[in-house]
């Protein structure tokens, strides 16, 4: 009888091949060069800084989303999450009078919460991803304006949103610094740690997984948990950032997310991508949304040209899984 025997590490070539993320790159490189003929201002530096201060709250959910979809999975409720870690700082902090470290950590621990519970609902009670978060969507967002009956939360110390403004060295804000350092914690654990590799045995095949040893219930259960505290912890930056906070946040968030993994090659199937791509993703949604704002193209015309972009990307990964 032939062992199972345990995932391999991807390797960096296939990471980085033409039907992963070499394709989204030259897609990105290709909208640049064509925003900086068209405009005046999109190559500046100024404005890239502002692109990277749009993208932090997405970009730090699409880590955790990546990391769903690869084990085959999907996660709507993240931006409802966000809404609900955002409303429990700000009812911590300045209702409760709460320290802000401490009302930070808690904001953080009822995301984690959250992405636990369906984390369960997804491995126990064998509740489909999409109807399991769909549920936690709805409960999350009840809850967050539960907390203060639909109303905002204003009163934040003063130091709060001037942490997420100040440039440092005159160019690095603290929001995307957070960014690059999840960033980079996710890529090192997807690359180089023995639980990235198992996402990918996941994705492929749960059942070779768990023949291969791996608890495929508790890795779920801490994907979904990862994800939603990363939610939380963009809820923090984005609360900082607005200097309030309102159970409204994060509305479609989810489907910001969502796109930048696909658009990045993630396959929505499972098993394939991964965080390069997603932040390629990120940039090109963000890079995109810049541009079509700086030819002031209109925002309804915008969420069109964004949708065809997601279409592109979900054709071109279907034709990529029909040519194997």
């Amino acid at each position: 009888m032939s062992q199972a025997t345990a995932p391999q590490k991807p390797k960096l070539s296939e990471m980085l091949s033409l039907s992963g993320t070499t394709g989204p790159l030259i897609g990105l490189l290709l909208l640049c060069a064509f925003l900086g003929v068209a405009t005046d201002s999109f190559l500046s530096f100024r404005n890239f800084l502002n692109i990277a201060d749009q993208i932090t709250v997405l970009g730090i959910m699409a880590v955790g989303m990546t990391f769903v979809i690869l084990i085959g999975g999907i996660d709507l409720s993240v931006g409802s999450i966000l809404a609900l870690a955002m409303m429990v700082l700000g009812y911590l902090n300045v209702e409760a009078g709460v320290p802000m470290t401490f009302a930070i950590l808690g904001a953080l621990a009822a995301a984690a919460v959250a992405g636990a519970i369906s984390g369960l609902l997804i491995t126990e009670f064998k509740v489909p991803a999409f109807i399991a978060t769909l549920a936690m969507m709805s409960i999350a967002r009840g809850v967050a304006n539960m907390i203060t009956n639909g109303s905002q939360i204003i009163g934040f110390p003063a130091w709060f949103n001037m942490s997420a403004i100040i440039r440092y060295g005159g160019f690095l804000t603290l929001t995307v610094a957070v960014m690059l350092i999840v960033f980079s914690a996710a890529f090192f654990f997807q690359r180089y740690r023995e639980g990235g590799r198992k996402l990918y045995a996941i994705g492929g095949n749960p059942e070779v997984a768990r023949l291969a040893g791996i608890n495929v219930k508790r890795m779920t259960v801490l994907v979904y948990t990862a994800s939603a505290l990363l939610s939380g912890l963009a809820g923090v930056l984005l609360a900082a950032r607005l200097d309030s906070v309102q159970p409204s946040s994060g509305v479609a968030y989810e489907l910001d997310a969502i796109a930048a993994v696909v658009i990045g090659g993630t396959s929505l199937s499972g098993g394939s991508g991964g965080v390069i791509g997603t932040i390629i993703g990120v940039l090109i949604i963000g890079v995109l949304r810049n541009g079509l704002n700086l030819l002031s193209v209109s925002p309804f015309l915008q969420a069109v040209i964004i949708g065809l972009v997601i279409v592109l990307a979900v054709a071109a990964e279907t034709f990529k899984q029909r040519g194997k």
